[in-house]
């Protein structure tokens, strides 16, 4: 009997439309709000974690997103200038990026969990004109504003209030309800994404317009040719990051689906308790989030009525014992995806047309050509490891609207990034002879960390502004949980001495100025660190030991069983 390729067919007659103007605000809500069939549908439902919600309809969310791009133009706000988004998963957010894109505005999220420091950095870097905060940031906001002479005005959104801050309510009620939409190009930036640096600072990633359309195939494709009907998409990554925005927000508004929103920390019993209440079909989880929800609910479908039908999951890989998991216990082929902030959403699976190999990245996309390559820029031979690599055009010669323009003030770091037409990812990686890619490990320093990736140079910074730090070197050492969790080695300066008091300090001092997840969880100090000749710290050597460790820990228990 002959049987259908449907990757090869699906790979094959994939192509893009890229129309010369193109806004996403336009195609994430507004066409909508003239649809008859959608504009009444419930485009966001929200929760917070005091338990009170609220809902907008793809018609309420269109006038309230005019209402805010008027209030923006009011302030000043030009196409091309830069607009920080400061706030975790809520109606406010989507309305806020959406009428920022709108008026041809750089839409900058910044994570709530980043401290004043971390703020400061990003905010002046880009250059933003306007911060929106709630009260999760407002108060790092301000209290880092004197710093920031380009930063002309704070607003403070849902009960968030400051006599320095405008009102989030009072600029929307006061704003038109039909506000002129920029003619943007679809190569025009739209979000300023900042990635987590190894040898330096984070570096601010444009991302254009058309990347929307770039990211099509791969959200429909790992949640099986999403959307279907009633199809309702939850996902606890934050907002202000590329797996909140990309792989959650934007895709599902595109197309016209309903999106569930929910402030507050993530717990496994809560998560399935979301997924319940809200009929949730199709879910972007990370790795440490399902490990989290075995280890809490093994047998979900026992204690909950569970209507998923897709699970996508990305970050690290999973490993066989949650793949089998997810299987035996939700009833779903869990699909892995990798991508990364410049080009997201590129290799994946979609277990409902190509069967998912567990512990796998996935195969190409449709619509993007990858390659494993050498130093060099060559292809490796099959079953090599080597540097996953993104061509700038499809199969067909097409440019792939996946790209991002560039790192912003950083022309070295993204020439670097290229050997000619093809962009090196960092991650490094083995193709089978079907294509798929088997993950094998950073070739920069990047730390993963339950679902996060932190640059070690910033927190490095961060060490050694504390009087007690002479040297710091900064690593993901191996954890079952988290993947990895952050080590920092410390050379200590004269007159200090090694404690657990001070280890208990340190990790204060790092998390009141970054993020809480980027502190170090645990401390060796040491008389010196491996250095190049040119002075440049060695963590590959530190990391190497690390991994050396831990396999050794893994045999000994192995031994005694």
């Amino acid at each position: 009997m002959f049987k259908i390729d449907y990757y090869a067919y699906e790979y094959r007659n994939w192509r893009w439309q890229v129309p010369e103007l193109f806004n996403i605000a336009t195609v994430c809500v507004h066409r909508w709000a003239e649809d008859d069939e959608v504009a009444s549908k419930l485009a966001i439902r929200w929760e917070d974690e005091d338990g009170s919600t609220d809902s907008v309809t793809y018609a309420q969310l269109s006038e309230l997103t005019h209402r805010f791009a008027h209030g923006l133009r009011s302030l000043g706000v030009k196409p091309g200038d830069r607009v920080a988004v400061c706030l975790p998963q809520r109606i406010e957010t989507a309305v806020s990026l959406l009428a920022t894109l709108q008026i041809g505005a750089v839409a900058v999220p910044l994570t709530v969990l980043f401290g004043p420091e971390a703020l400061a950095y990003r905010l002046t870097h880009a250059n933003c004109t306007v911060a929106i905060c709630d009260d999760a940031s407002l108060a790092n906001v301000l209290a880092v504003r004197s710093e920031l002479p380009g930063l002309r005005h704070v607003i403070a959104c849902a009960s968030a209030s400051h006599p320095d801050a405008l009102s989030w309510n009072e600029l929307c009620a006061n704003g038109s309800p039909e506000t002129a939409i920029a003619a943007t190009l679809a190569n025009d930036a739209a979000l300023i994404i900042y990635t987590s640096g190894t040898t330096g600072p984070p570096k601010g990633a444009l991302i254009p317009h058309r990347a929307m359309l770039g990211n099509l195939s791969g959200f429909t494709y790992s949640h099986n040719q999403f959307p279907q009907p009633d199809d309702v998409f939850w996902s606890p990554a934050d907002w202000a990051w590329t797996g909140g925005l990309w792989d959650a927000l934007l895709p599902t508004l595109y197309y016209g689906q309903t999106l569930i929103g929910y402030r507050g920390r993530f717990d496994p019993e809560k998560a399935f308790s979301l997924m319940e209440r809200y009929c949730v079909t199709c879910t972007f989880l990370f790795p440490t989030a399902l490990k989290m929800m075995m280890k809490a609910v093994p047998w979900p479908q026992q204690r909950y009525d569970l209507y998923l039908r897709s699970i996508m999951s990305a970050g690290e890989s999973v490993g066989t014992a949650v793949f089998q998991w997810v299987e035996r216990a939700l009833g779903v082929t869990l699909n892995e995806m990798f991508g990364q902030t410049e080009l997201n959403y590129v290799v994946g699976n979609s277990s409902s047309l190509w069967p998912a190999k567990p512990g796998s990245m996935g195969r190409a996309y449709p619509g993007h050509q990858i390659a494993v390559v050498d130093g060099h820029g060559k292809p490796v031979a099959m079953g090599e490891t080597g540097d996953v690599a993104v061509n700038r055009r499809d199969v067909h010669g097409d440019l792939d609207p996946i790209f991002f323009l560039g790192y912003l003030g950083n022309e070295n770091g993204t020439r670097e990034k290229y050997d000619g037409d093809w962009c090196r990812t960092g991650d490094m990686a083995r193709m089978d002879v079907d294509g798929y890619l088997w993950y094998e490990g950073r070739s920069d320093d990047v730390i993963k960390s339950a679902g996060y990736r932190i640059g070690p140079a910033e927190v490095e910074s961060c060490l050694i502004q504390h009087p007690a730090v002479a040297l710091a070197a900064v690593i993901g050492k191996p954890d079952e949980e988290r993947g990895s969790i952050v080590k920092a080695f410390i050379v200590l300066g004269p007159g200090y001495t090694a404690s657990s008091k001070l280890e208990a300090e340190l990790a204060k001092h790092v998390r009141g100025r970054l993020a809480p997840y980027e502190y170090p969880k645990e401390f060796e100090f040491v008389d010196e660190l491996p250095m190049t000749t040119t002075g440049k710290i060695q963590r590959k050597v530190l990391r190497d030991r690390e991994i050396a460790m831990a396999s050794s820990h893994s045999n000994e228990k192995s031994s005694r069983c």
